[in-house]
Order: structure tokens, then C-alpha cells, then sequence
């Protein structure tokens, strides 16, 4: 992450886009919820896909989302969405991570992304009539709303523009594009936290041992790898109890 996304990444840092409907009334119930486990929310879908799945993405202001993040959030979620009951049908819940080609919403998310291919969706088109984007994010100027995307296009015909600077106001969608650049620096970000983790376990085991004392609390367990795709699931059903969650990988 580079130092201006480090400064702004914030449990409250606002986001650029946000839903209507349910999808808006399930984000506003869950983003106190998740913000007491130090979590905030990235995105909120109700899809219709094979029943009802109501997808929550969520992540800590550094990105990071593991498995055992992904349970704790559903396990906080499940009983705050039965009691509200915004979802009359059945339903599945899913809480996921953003992934490795991640949406971007916030800010930060655009400042840890620079140098990285995006497509961007504006909710109302440029001069030029266009409010489709694909290219590489090269900064931004400004700051919240009012800031403006640098990006240099990569969809851009012979006799248009490459460097375009999109006002975020106006940000419908934007997802970073897997590419293997993308790829290789999140699996380098995967061998680092490792690195790190092996080496904090070789200085504990250099340390003296000792015995358990009369007052020694319960071992804290160190954080797994980040599962960039982690995916909890719980099925939901209405006017009953939920089954209990499914664990799994991959969105």
C-alpha cells in the first residue's frame, strides 16, 4: 500500500459508490456491525442467481480478508439480519473478500492501485460521450468526490485520447483487471507475509521456554495468509433457523 492510501485507509473512510434498494438498507445494518470486529464493507449484491444470495464483501482497511475473517463476520451478521428480516425469502449469505481483481470504492482503493489496469464505469458519460474505461490508473488529483482519475487507456482507438482524467463523483463501477502483473505482486505480497510469519516463529522458538504460570491467558493464534478469495456462506431460511455455514474458497 503506498503511503497516501496507508494515511486515508480507515475503518470510516467513505465510500465513493453506494446501493439502492435492500442491497443499501442490508449495508447500512452491516457496516456497525462489521466495524466493531474492525472490518469495513466494500460492496453489498442481493443476486437472484439460483435463489436468492445475498453477497456482503468485506475487508480490513488494509485489504486483508482471511477465511477465519470472512466466518467471524457471518457469525456477527446472521443474527442481526434475522431480527431485521429485510430478506423475505430464502437466501443465501455469503461473506467474501474483495479478491485479488478487487472493486474499487474507496479512495485508498485507488491509490494502492496505481500502476495497476482497471475498468471504469461512469454513471453519466464525458464530453466525448463515453463512460466506459478500461486502462492503467497513473494517479489522482484531488481529494474525495471531487477528485479526478488519471488514467491512461488502453481501449483507445487511433484518433482518441489516451490520457483521460475521469471525475470519481461520477464513478459508477470500477474492478481492477486481473492481469499477470496484478497476479505476481499479490502472490509477493503472499511470500512476504510468510517470510515474516516464519521468521516470527524462529525467534519464539530461539526464546527460553518456561511453563504456563498461574495467569497465562489462552495462546494467541497469529493470523493465516490472506485468502485473497475467502468465501464464508450461510443458507438462510425464512421464518427458521440457519443451516450451518458452508466453508469454501473462490467467489
Amino acid at each position: 500500500m503506498t503511503e497516501n492510501a496507508a494515511a486515508i485507509a480507515t475503518l470510516d473512510e467513505p465510500r465513493l459508490v453506494s446501493e439502492t434498494g435492500v442491497a443499501a438498507r442490508v449495508a447500512h445494518l452491516a457496516e456497525p456491525v462489521l466495524a466493531q470486529l474492525g472490518y469495513r464493507i466494500v460492496r453489498v449484491r442481493l443476486m437472484q442467481q439460483n435463489g436468492q444470495t445475498l453477497q456482503i464483501m468485506a475487508e480490513r482497511p488494509d485489504g486483508a480478508m482471511t477465511i477465519e475473517d470472512c466466518e467471524a463476520a457471518s457469525q456477527a451478521l446472521s443474527p442481526e439480519l434475522d431480527v431485521a428480516d429485510l430478506i423475505a425469502n430464502e437466501y443465501r449469505l455469503e461473506v467474501s473478500s474483495p479478491g485479488v481483481d478487487r472493486p474499487l470504492v474507496r479512495m485508498s482503493d485507488f491509490l494502492r492501485a496505481m500502476g495497476h489496469e482497471a475498468r471504469i464505469e461512469l454513471t453519466h458519460p464525458l464530453a466525448s460521450g463515453r463512460k466506459r474505461f478500461r486502462g492503467v490508473i497513473r494517479g489522482v488529483e484531488g481529494e474525495g468526490r471531487g477528485a479526478l482519475l488519471a488514467l491512461e487507456r488502453t481501449d483507445a482507438r487511433a484518433d482518441e485520447e489516451k490520457a483521460v482524467s475521469l471525475p470519481l463523483a461520477d464513478l459508477d463501477e470500477g474492478r481492477l483487471v486481473l492481469t499477470d502483473a496484478l497476479i505476481r505482486e499479490s502472490l509477493r505480497a503472499g511470500k512476504l507475509q510468510q517470510a515474516d510469519e516464519t521468521q516470527d516463529g524462529a525467534e519464539a522458538e530461539e526464546r527460553p521456554r518456561r511453563g504456563p504460570g498461574r495467569f497465562r491467558g489462552p495462546a494467541q493464534q497469529k493470523q493465516k495468509p490472506l485468502a485473497p478469495a475467502g468465501v464464508q456462506t450461510q443458507f438462510k431460511k425464512a421464518g427458521g433457523k440457519p443451516k450451518p455455514p458452508a466453508r469454501s474458497r473462490g467467489e
